[in-house]
């Protein structure tokens, strides 16, 4: 069991760890609205991809279920990356920085938007449950030999990708502390492009 929970920390490390609209959001949170509102977004990130665990172990993605819905998902993943990278280019726009939004602005129900968000994005991702059908198809006879092994293999997932956030977010953090008010003002200015793009582009292929 517990070489099963430790693959599946592997797989949620290797799941997590390429940068991109998500890893970009806990970045970009981190820096303007504090460690806890990046550690909620990570966490939200971390959720979702437990969640696919528990399918893929559950064996739903061999069902075509997941696939039937891939195109609303990539759809609905899509617009709500441009609409976050609208609001972040509105932010710049109006001159928002960290000086406007102090680290202990949000507070709890501050974190509940950030985790929702991460979530909602990382569950909508169709290549999510790609990732995890390849990574998890090797290790299918480790899982099946005792029924609980299943959950072992979740609870792995959700800790190594709460792990790898866990440090990208406290390294923004330790960052912070050399990026001035100004430079974390057009850090809006282009994550907001590049998630506006992004989310466009993810869209776009939905719809064609």
């Amino acid at each position: 069991m517990i070489e099963v929970f430790i693959k599946g920390v592997g797989v949620g490390v290797a799941v997590a760890a390429p940068v991109g609209p998500i890893g970009l959001l806990c970045i970009k949170r981190t820096l303007a609205d504090g460690k806890a509102s990046g550690m909620a977004s990570g966490l939200g990130a971390a959720s979702a991809d437990a969640v696919y665990g528990f399918m893929v172990a559950a064996g739903l993605a061999a069902t075509g279920i997941l696939v039937s819905y891939a195109e609303p998902m990539e759809l609905f993943g899509g617009l709500l990356i441009a609409i976050l990278g609208a609001l972040s280019i509105r932010a710049f726009l109006k001159g928002a920085g960290i000086e406007a939004k102090p680290a202990n602005a949000r507070g709890p129900r501050g974190l509940v938007p950030a985790f929702a968000t991460t979530f909602a994005l990382t569950i909508s991702n169709p290549m999510t449950i790609l990732a995890f059908v390849a990574l998890v198809a090797g290790i299918g006879a480790s899982t099946s030999a005792s029924p609980g092994a299943a959950y072992m293999l979740v609870l792995g997932v959700f800790a190594g990708s709460a792990l790898w956030w866990m440090f990208l977010v406290t390294a923004a953090s330790k960052a912070s502390t050399r990026i001035t008010p100004s430079a974390t003002r057009w850090l809006d200015l282009i994550s907001g492009l590049v998630l506006l793009i992004w989310g466009g582009w993810i869209a776009w292929g939905a719809l064609s």
